[in-house]
């Protein structure tokens, strides 16, 4: 059981510590072609698409290393 926990905090860190280094590079997460964004004079819609489908395949990838 401890075991289990202490891999969950590791994993956290990790993937905060990448979460970080993404903002600080200024990777255009959010901006991504496929992204779909409608503005037109009162009203503006924005569905990241390719953004959630980015994020979960490397979620997905991370999650699998730890299995």
């Amino acid at each position: 059981m401890k075991d289990l926990f202490g891999g969950q905090i590791i994993l956290i860190g990790i993937l905060l510590i990448v979460i970080g280094i993404i903002i600080k590079l200024g990777f255009p997460l959010g901006r991504l072609p496929g992204d779909i964004y409608i503005k037109k004079e009162n009203f503006s819609f924005y569905f990241p698409l390719t953004t959630g489908i980015l994020v979960s395949l490397i979620l997905s990838l991370i999650l699998r290393l730890f299995r």
